[in-house]
């Protein structure tokens, strides 16, 4: 009987289980459909705004060419009536030419007698008549002169122009409703991101990771060195880690490119220092055991992340590299904590705009993954993220986003230009990375090289923590015009050469000064 129990037992687990995997499998389903119902809205809503704008553009453009079209309408119609009037006041003189012809011809039948005189005057009517053939040419020729063209060519001067004069209004109109298009667009945009600052104001600290291992005292250095080096050179193979032990007192220093194996390194020669058995075996196993712990910590951390964030459904081995994130830094900045605000700032941004706050999270939280493992494989950390990303089945608009981040930004792709603006602003704010002495001084070093360079440039200045360099000129060498041209490839080279977080404002000062003396 209780044989038969465990078999019913058994067999309605496995049922819960295998409706639990439906259940979750209708569920995944259910919220993909939504979301692409909600993008296709999305899409169809901007796709309208546009019509609706493109319309409005047309029928400004449409009365601007009717209005320009009745002004040279009425401007032909002038010219043409004073074309006319000029014809008219020609036919009233050839009219009062004929009376005169036709008076003489009477006077010619009338005194038939004096043929010898009619004759003369006949020829001199002919030779009136020649004159007055002449005049009205030169009368014709005057009136083409006002005119400047004849009638066809004025009418294809007229409308060239007409055609010209349209071309540059409509051109205008178009330029006009652009520049107040994008005055509008950077408004909204310095709205949407001035709330996520305000509504995501975080502290920021900056873990400085150490490699530092503090000793009660110096005699425990020879036991770490071990007979014939043999303890540091096992210690060394095993965690890939070079142990430093010079003069400085009851310190040992752990150096290596890669956080993960710095920090095994770290703990598990602090547990060899407290336990006091230091030799190749115990080494080995220590050095396993903090690895086995330290992948824990690691995965822990990613699912905290996760979690925080109210992010579900990321493959087990995305969190797991999500999680080396916690011992990675960028200018001594956590990337892990990063990445987290990165994320908060991007959501807040995506409501604004009305997008998928959900994706947002996902490409704020997942923008730098490709950072922990920038040791192990080639490539820049965002086209490594981009791939490791549709490795494991992420959305195509967050691995796409994440590609397509920086240098290879994609204007259209909407999540990669706030996950770029999130990284600025968590990146760039007072107190969010810090560097040391040696960096900051180079840096500043290297801008004000890059300033002097230029031929006519008297002195430089980096001032502000290098964020801002004033460049003096001689005023001589340049014009208004090349001043402009100057500040802006300094700052094209400065952005190319130097790595620095935000913005570098570069003001070039040009000054003139006059100088007379009275006497």
């Amino acid at each position: 009987m209780e044989e038969m129990f465990a078999g019913y037992n058994l067999v309605l687990g496995i049922g819960f289980v295998v409706l639990g995997f439906f259940f979750h499998a209708y569920i995944t389903k259910t919220n993909a459909i939504a979301a692409s119902k909600q993008g296709k809205s999305i899409l169809e809503k901007a796709h309208k705004e546009a019509d609706i704008m493109r319309r409005e553009a047309k029928v400004q453009a449409k009365d601007a060419v009717l209005r320009a079209r009745e002004n040279s309408e009425k401007e032909i119609s002038s010219q043409r009536k004073d074309i006319l009037d000029l014809e008219k006041r020609v036919v009233v003189r050839e009219k009062t030419l004929s009376s005169k012809l036709d008076m003489l011809s009477t006077k010619e039948l009338q005194l038939t007698g004096r043929l010898t005189e009619v004759h003369d005057q006949k020829d001199a009517l002919k030779e009136q008549e020649r004159d007055l053939e002449k005049l009205i040419q030169e009368e014709t020729h005057r009136i083409e002169e006002a005119a400047s063209l004849s009638k066809d060519e004025a009418r294809k001067t007229i409308m060239g122009r007409m055609k010209d004069e349209l071309q540059a209004e409509s051109g205008g109109l178009i330029r006009h409703i652009q520049k107040d298009t994008k005055a509008d667009a950077e408004k909204k945009a310095r709205e949407i991101i001035a709330i996520a600052i305000q509504r995501y104001a975080a502290d920021t600290v900056s873990d400085i990771t150490t490699s530092n291992v503090p000793l009660a005292s110096d005699d425990i250095k020879g036991r770490i060195i071990g007979k014939e080096g043999r303890n540091i050179k096992s210690f060394e193979a095993v965690t890939g880690v070079n142990v430093l032990i010079d003069e400085t007192p009851e310190l040992v220093v752990l150096s290596s490119f890669d956080p993960i194996r710095r920090e095994v390194a770290r703990v598990a020669l602090t547990e060899l220092i407290e336990d006091g058995r230091i030799h190749p075996v115990r080494i080995e196993e220590t050095v396993e055991k903090v690895r086995a712990e330290l992948n824990d910590t690691i995965r822990h951390a990613g699912e905290e992340a996760l979690f925080g964030l109210g992010i579900t459904g990321v493959a087990p081995e995305l969190v797991q590299v999500l999680g080396k994130l916690k011992f990675r830094t960028s200018y001594r900045q956590n990337v892990l904590d990063h990445s987290i605000e990165a994320a908060h700032l991007i959501a807040i941004m995506a409501a604004e705009l009305g997008l998928d706050t959900k994706i947002a999270k996902r490409c704020g939280i997942f923008h730098d993954i490709g950072k922990a493992l920038g040791h192990e494989i080639e490539g820049g950390h965002a086209s490594i993220g981009e791939n490791l990303l549709r490795k494991y089945g992420e959305d195509p608009l967050v691995y796409k986003a994440i590609g397509a981040q920086h240098e290879d930004m994609d204007r259209s792709n909407v999540y990669a230009v706030l996950c770029d603006a999130a990284d600025a602003m968590t990146a760039a704010r007072p107190g969010a990375r810090m560097e040391t002495t040696d960096l900051y001084i180079e840096r500043l070093a290297k801008i004000e090289k890059i300033c002097n360079q230029y031929a006519g440039v008297k002195s430089s200045y980096a001032v502000q923590a290098g964020r801002e360099v004033r460049v003096m000129v001689e005023p001589e060498t340049f014009t208004d015009h090349a001043t402009q041209l100057l500040a802006r490839n300094i700052a094209k080279q400065i952005g190319k050469e130097v790595k620095v977080p935000g913005v570098v404002r570069v003001t070039v000062i040009r000054e003139m000064r006059c100088v007379e003396y009275a006497k």
